[in-house]
């Protein structure tokens, strides 16, 4: 699952067509739906709080855990990382096999306009860079995830966001026209990706924004 970077562009609207023609809606999941961060699990670990964003800057950084959302096994990537690194073997380790540690929760607000949509009857869907090793923590968590018709995880399509080719998977197997996509995700260069594919992208902000968003393109 990937971590949204902070900086002044999270602040800043992203504009979208008025598009007439919305009619599915399509939601990331960390950082959307998903309320995930390594941070929640090593300031158990690592008391110092310096010390803690060293250790996830230069030990199990995100570009490292980008690649098992991309496919690679788990057990893999850690026995790797912990020859490299071995007087941090412990605190690797607990990556993954804490992982569950890490999802403090649902942003149940989000939660609240899934919901409403899926009583509009909506068709809901979900496309999250995601290790499919790991979604079994967040499947047995998260009920509103029976809320989607297809959840495309990249761990296992081996794609990951902004990559199109992972979106055209999402459109061509349910057989979506772009042009009644809303693609919404907390990464703007996700959600331009979307909207280079002809989808309304709608950066996430919260969830009081979303449900103005959606409403604005008659979906609420």
């Amino acid at each position: 699952m990937s971590l949204a970077p902070g900086g002044p562009w999270a602040l800043r609207p992203l504009p979208f067509p008025a598009v007439a023609s919305a009619r599915v809606v399509i939601f990331d999941l960390g950082g959307v739906l998903i309320d995930w961060d390594p941070r929640y699990l090593y300031r158990q670990l690592i008391e110092d709080e310096a010390a803690m964003e060293d250790f996830l800057g230069r030990v199990c950084t995100q570009a490292w855990n980008e690649l098992q959302d991309a496919g690679r096994p788990v057990a893999e990537a850690t026995a790797a990382l912990a020859a490299e690194h071995p007087e941090c073997a412990h605190l690797i380790a607990a990556y993954y096999g804490r992982f569950d540690e890490m999802m403090q929760g649902a942003f149940e607000d989000t939660v609240a306009v899934l919901d409403e949509l899926d009583r509009r009857g909506v068709p809901l869907f979900a496309l999250s860079n995601f290790s499919a090793e790991m979604f079994r923590h967040a499947r047995r968590r998260f009920g509103f995830l029976a809320r989607f018709r297809d959840v495309l995880l990249s761990g296992e399509e081996r794609l990951l966001k902004p990559d199109p080719r992972f979106y055209r998977l999402l459109l061509d197997r349910h057989r979506i026209d772009p042009e009644e996509a809303v693609f919404v995700d907390d990464r703007p260069h996700n959600v331009d990706a979307a909207g280079a594919l002809g989808m309304t992208g709608l950066l996430f902000r919260g969830a009081g924004d979303l449900r103005r968003e959606l409403g604005a393109l008659g979906l609420l």
